[in-house]
């Protein structure tokens, strides 16, 4: 009888139990995340999926590079400069302290080795090197770097170098550094230099190995920077995709190269545990045709772009709801992709994407010598 009773109540918790929705994954600010800053952000949508003090103005170390880099891949972009072309290294560049590849007053290197370099080895004279080569002086280019933090919304950061090496006000915050690695995440190209473990430069002469040791031990690890110096602790901005979702983690001030790996791997797992893109399904209703009042002709045909992707917390993506809300009808004149209503998807009560209906095609105003003009290519035709 008491094994009887005993089976049941076992089997009453697992039931019980089974009914409590459980999360994959948690995080324990104390236990996992080992940084006093922190962000983790989706990198599609830039939405902050954690956040931990993310605007606490902190210096970053070579996570600035991420900025010099940016600003770099848009130089190439437009043609400014190519990977081909050489640069020379100044007195000032060879005189940087800190990791560096030991550049030598006028030697020279391509864009490609010294992009290499700075992004693998996280090299202080090649960054300062590319710099010159892209502003005329290393002064000129932070002005560029503040400029694009200024365009990008970094409210929380001035640079004063392009290297990262401690400097009186030269800070950023976690949120910062999240938002200028998503922009230059963007430039796919960063990938073919942040995703190098080892590789040579000089012919051959030096070896470099990238300080981002994530690259062996992380599955779908993209990048993308670290950096340690005495001011800022060990800092680092990781990128990951899986499945279509792609994170990026930011963790500053951590108090050593495994504390700050550890988070960083923490941070990516509960975003991949607990968040997933799905793709935008079928709204409920139809895409009729829009009534047009006083127009050449009577209605006019609509379209929705539906592509791309939504993020949804992992098991909420069959509870997205899309809706369509078109107008009754509209006044002519109607111009080719003038909105006429919207797709509105519904997720727990709340509008989580919204996409506009447009016209496909543009409906002129009535008007008598139109009207006649019409009538007579009829009769022309009859």
């Amino acid at each position: 009888m008491k094994f009887k009773q005993i089976t049941a109540a076992i089997l009453a918790a697992v039931i019980s139990t089974a009914m409590i929705p459980l999360r994959v994954f948690a995080l324990d600010e104390k236990d996992t995340v080992k940084a006093p800053a922190a962000v983790l952000m989706e990198a599609s949508t830039g939405k902050v999926l954690f956040q931990k003090a993310p605007h606490e103005k902190r210096p970053c170390a070579s996570i600035t590079k991420v900025m010099t880099l940016l600003l770099v891949m848009e130089a190439l972009d437009s043609g400014k400069i190519h990977l081909s072309d050489t640069v020379t290294t100044s007195a000032h560049a060879a005189s940087m302290g800190g990791s560096d590849i030991w550049l030598k007053e006028g030697e020279t290197m391509s864009v490609n080795d010294m992009i290499k370099a700075t992004a693998v080895a996280s090299a202080n004279d090649a960054a300062v090197a590319l710099a010159e080569h892209i502003a005329g002086s290393d002064e000129a280019f932070v002005a560029q770097m503040n400029a694009k933090a200024k365009e990008l919304g970094m409210n929380d950061t001035t640079f004063k170098n392009c290297n990262g090496l401690d400097a009186p006000g030269h800070v950023t915050s976690a949120y910062d550094v999240a938002l200028m690695s998503r922009a230059l995440i963007q430039h796919k190209k960063i990938f073919n230099y942040t995703t190098i473990w080892m590789d040579h430069l000089r012919g051959g002469k030096t070896q470099i190995v990238n300080t981002n040791k994530l690259l062996k031990s992380y599955k779908g690890i993209t990048g993308l920077k670290t950096g340690t110096t005495s001011s800022a602790g060990s800092c680092i901005s990781a990128t990951a995709e899986r499945g279509g979702l792609s994170l990026i983690a930011v963790a500053l001030g951590a108090g050593n190269t495994k504390d700050r790996f550890s988070t960083a791997a923490s941070l990516l797992n509960y975003g991949f545990a607990g968040w997933s893109m799905t793709s935008l399904n079928k709204p409920n209703g139809e895409l009729f045709p829009v009534k047009v009042e006083n127009g050449m002709t009577g209605q006019v045909p609509v379209t929705v772009n539906l592509s791309g992707k939504l993020l949804v917390e992992k098991g909420k993506e069959k509870a997205v709801e899309g809706k369509i809300v078109l107008q009754p009808s509209v006044q002519a004149p109607v111009a080719k992709g003038q909105k006429l209503g919207e797709v509105t998807y519904m997720l727990d009560g709340k509008a989580v994407c919204i996409r506009p209906v447009v016209a496909t095609a543009t409906v002129r105003e009535i008007s008598f010598s139109r009207v006649l003009r019409l009538l007579l290519m009829n009769l022309w035709y009859v």
